[in-house]
């Protein structure tokens, strides 16, 4: 076996990760949660399950972007999910608790889009130049159950990092901001018209630019590209509640259109 191969349980891991996809019903941790132990080993397991869906890779998403994710999750660094491209969607988005969903939680981030494909060489100003951002609403969602906050960072890893769907508001070109802009986003998200949570930008890496960027360059350690016309769902502004029925709202300061989320039963 190489490297690059997934072992009989990793394989059985993907595969069950697939049904829960396509079912609806979670899956129990305790039975999977010693198959993979390393990070490597987890994204194998996620290639294996992205194969599985039959769709091409439309973008990413990344998680554990600031200090507290990540000592929630145990990590050093952020991890990222392969998102197909039925799961990015134009805000105002509707999405169905019974029907599109299973345990979904409601973030707040910046999507990237590349204009070109994206190199380890591009500096932050390089990749402005090169991509378009958007406000977004992302819908983390999970095959396990009582997955947050207690899931083992691997199974988070090899389930996509837990994508849900991505809801994206009006894009503009990145390199019309300035890059401490980036950095001073601020967000309200409502419920049904009453205040959940507030958030800025500064929670993702200093500023959302920095997580693009470590993205490019841990994809390149893999042998990946960041590719023209891929999204990144670049991290949460906030800890995420969870999502309920209901009308989702997130306002933007800096010419930031809003992003609506309709959830329904």
């Amino acid at each position: 076996m190489t490297k690059t191969e997934l072992t009989a349980a990793e394989k059985q891991l993907a595969d069950a990760l697939y049904e829960a996809f396509k079912t609806g019903k979670a899956l129990d941790v305790a039975k999977w949660q010693d198959v993979v132990k390393e990070d490597d080993r987890s994204y194998l397991v996620q290639d294996e399950l992205l194969r599985l869906k039959g769709e091409d890779v439309a973008g990413y998403k990344v998680s554990l972007t600031s200090e507290e994710t990540q000592n929630m999750f145990d990590s050093n660094e952020p991890l990222y999910g392969a998102q197909t491209g039925s799961h990015f969607v134009k805000s105002p988005a509707t999405l169905s608790l019974s029907k599109d969903l299973m345990d979904p939680l409601a973030e707040v981030e910046l999507v990237f889009k590349a204009k070109e494909d994206l190199s380890t060489e591009d500096s932050l100003e390089d990749m402005a130049k090169k991509t378009t951002v958007a406000p977004g609403v992302e819908v983390p969602d999970c095959r396990f159950l009582d997955w947050f906050p207690t899931l083992p960072k691997y199974l988070v890893m090899a389930d996509a990092a837990v994508g849900g769907y991505v809801v994206y508001g009006e894009e503009k070109e990145t390199a019309s901001f300035k890059l401490d802009d980036l950095a001073q986003v601020t967000t309200t998200l409502e419920h049904d018209g009453e205040e959940v949570a507030t958030g800025a930008s500064s929670e993702v890496l200093g500023n959302p630019l920095n997580s693009l960027q470590w993205l490019v360059k841990k994809l390149a350690s893999q042998g990946k590209t960041l590719k023209a016309g891929q999204r990144v769902s670049a991290g949460t502004f906030l800890l995420p509640p969870k999502l309920t029925e209901g009308t989702w709202k997130a306002s933007f300061n800096h010419g930031f259109s809003d992003v609506e989320v309709r959830v329904t039963k």
